[in-house]
């Protein structure tokens, strides 16, 4: 199953982002891909008002992990577009979406596409955007993250 939906603009994308972040439960993996200005980071900051972190949320380029632990759940933001497939490995990013050795959460990874490996059940959610409209495509992995995807289709 896969969800497309036109978004107006960078609002209409912070406030898909908001949505879900109203409906997701921890444990909960968002893998996201798009070009450069396609609204990654503009969807996660909407991600984070909607699980009530007052915190202001920042591309995390160069630190390459934030995480917001004062919401309802937890919010670890990835950014692997400085990273090499080969290099990602080294920030164990399965710590974060097994739950073992952090606080189960909500994972967000902006440049999903270079993760060698994936968790087993994710959300990705591909961004594009031309001239002055966005489109939001999602598809799931796994009968959890498909059941997410359908309500999420319900709440739209």
């Amino acid at each position: 199953m896969s969800l497309i939906l036109d978004l107006h603009d960078a609002e209409a994308t912070q406030t898909l982002g908001f949505q879900l972040g109203q409906l997701l439960v921890p444990g909960s993996n968002l893998l996201l891909n798009g070009d450069l200005g396609a609204g990654k980071t503009t969807f996660v900051q909407g991600l984070g008002r909607g699980l009530g972190i007052a915190e202001g949320i920042d591309s995390p380029t160069f630190t390459l992990l934030n995480e917001y632990l004062q919401g309802r759940v937890p919010l670890y933001h990835f950014d692997l577009y400085r990273l090499d497939p080969s290099e990602v490995a080294g920030l164990n990013p399965e710590l974060y979406w097994e739950g073992i050795e952090v606080s189960p959460g909500i994972v967000a990874i902006e440049w999903a596409e270079k993760l060698p490996y994936s968790p087993p059940e994710f959300l990705i959610l591909e961004l594009s955007h031309r001239d002055d409209s966005r489109q939001a495509q999602f598809f799931a992995k796994g009968k959890q993250s498909l059941q997410m995807l359908e309500a999420i289709a319900e709440c739209l």
